[in-house]
């Protein structure tokens, strides 16, 4: 009996969001959800679940850059969530030792296993330092043109002038959502293998049977002085280090090199995305583009296109500017989680307790206007461009499209210089036309990818 009565209980919640849910959508024009009895703030986020990201941009410009959710009171989902640059600061840096990412974050994003995601302390220091090692060594620039010019021209191109020839639209950009399901939901999603976790599973075990045969190292990698192989060097460091990575250096190199493929693949691209989108709707910015291409490449005088080395790739000021924009206004990872060892008050006079969970909007970040001005919703290139032309810099905790502090993003500089030759490579070949009626907006996800893709035509101009 007391079974059957726990469970009518819990079948009457249901019901009661839904009653809520419906009487938070009639006359409520205040932006910050109403916390009711039971189910918490839970309706107000089931009524903005189409446009998440931009409802919590609203409820946080209205609360000052920091908020309070309360969920429901049997799934203990309440977090402080905050886009508060000073907040941001303090948890990132100047508090750095206090926010580990932590088991929590670990149980969310196991598919990562022990890569630098996940990783804190003594394992995320590894990671750093070998990683870095790699970006910094006298043979990467060259490493870098030569794979991104290779992958342009025999991968890009040649799919672009597919579609530009016969004149067809196409999409120009699937990531998984895990950060606000109760945990014992998606355990038991698991357990079952239904559902999204039973997508996952599924990747895992077809990314594991990819991965494997590239990780394990063969008779003579022995990592000797001269050598430029990313997996060697941290199998040298996990011997050295006595790692001790929780399933053996197999695993521990698929999980390296699962992090550095997240890293670098859909973040890109979904910046290169935004771009596009964000230059379609702007074409001056498009034509600024061009033309800085022709004159600083110096391509005006036989108008013949040809790649151009890392160098020259900084020399693209106003489209090293347009990026940056496109990064400010969707930055590729939306959504950072921290809890912190220890309590803690923070700069906006929140206290958050040991283990409470803090959710920060990147994106919200990017569209505050007491952090950008009253023109933040605007794409504007040259806001990136001082008064002498070069590169203006930004703090991250204000510009956090790369990370905050310690945890910025180590490829940062790589990004620039592979989305500058791609991007460049497209704009100079093409001309992009959306599609009309096509709606385009962000996902609600935790990488900021378009919900319906980027659907365009090209069409290409004869240079």
């Amino acid at each position: 009996m007391a079974i059957l009565e726990h469970l009518e209980f819990f079948l009457i919640i249901p019901f009661l969001i839904y009653l809520f849910y419906l009487i938070s959508t009639r006359g409520n024009t205040r932006p910050e959800p109403t916390n009711w009895p039971l189910v918490g703030m839970m309706p107000a986020v089931l009524q903005n679940l189409h446009r998440a990201h931009d409802y919590i941009t609203e409820v946080l410009s209205a609360c000052g850059g920091t908020f309070e959710f309360k969920g429901p009171w049997f799934c203990n989902l309440d977090m402080l969530f905050t886009s508060d640059p000073a907040n941001i600061h303090h948890i990132f840096s100047r508090n750095f030792s206090n926010y580990p990412k932590g088991p929590d974050f670990r149980k969310i994003f196991e598919i990562l296993g022990d890569g630098i995601f996940n990783a804190d302390f003594e394992l995320w220091e590894v990671h750093r330092k070998t990683t870095l090692s790699l970006l910094t060594h006298a043979r990467f620039s060259a490493c870098l043109e030569r794979t991104v010019w290779h992958k342009v021209e025999t991968g890009l191109l040649p799919v672009l002038d597919y579609f530009s020839k016969r004149g067809t639209d196409f999409d120009l950009q699937d990531v998984f959502q895990r950060h606000i399901i109760p945990e014992s939901l998606w355990k038991l999603q698991t357990w079952l293998k239904i559902a999204t976790e039973k997508k996952l599973i599924d990747a895992a075990e077809a990314f594991d049977e990819f991965i494997y045969p590239h990780v394990c190292l063969k008779k003579g990698d022995d990592g000797k002085e001269g050598d430029f192989n990313l997996l060697t060097a941290f199998a040298k460091v996990y011997e050295e280090k006595n790692i001790g990575s929780s399933a053996g250096l197999r695993d521990f190199l698929r999980d390296t090199s699962l992090n550095l493929m997240f890293a670098g693949r859909d973040t890109t691209s979904t910046c290169l995305t935004w771009l596009f989108w964000l230059i379609a709707v702007n074409p001056l910015a498009e034509i600024k583009i061009r033309q800085e291409i022709e004159t600083e490449l110096h391509l005006k005088e036989d108008k013949k296109w040809r790649c151009f080395s890392v160098d020259e790739s900084r020399k693209l000021k106003y489209l090293h500017g347009a990026l940056c924009e496109s990064l400010r206004l969707f930055p590729p990872v939306a959504l950072e989680h921290k809890a912190p060892v220890r309590p803690d008050v923070l700069p906006s006079g929140h206290y958050i307790k040991q283990n409470g969970k803090i959710i920060f909007s990147f994106y919200s970040v990017g569209r505050m206007e007491a952090v950008w001005g009253k023109d933040c919703l605007e794409f504007r290139p040259e806001r990136w461009i001082s008064a002498s032309g070069g590169i203006k810099h930004e703090p991250s905790y204000k510009f956090p499209a790369f990370n905050v502090g310690p945890r910025t993003c180590l490829g940062k500089d790589m990004a620039f210089i592979q989305m500058k030759m791609v991007a460049a490579t497209i704009i100079y070949h093409y001309n992009i036309k959306l599609v009309e009626g096509h709606p385009v907006s962000p996902r609600d996800s935790i990488i900021l990818q378009a919900r319906d893709g980027l659907r365009v035509r090209l069409f290409k101009r004869h240079v």
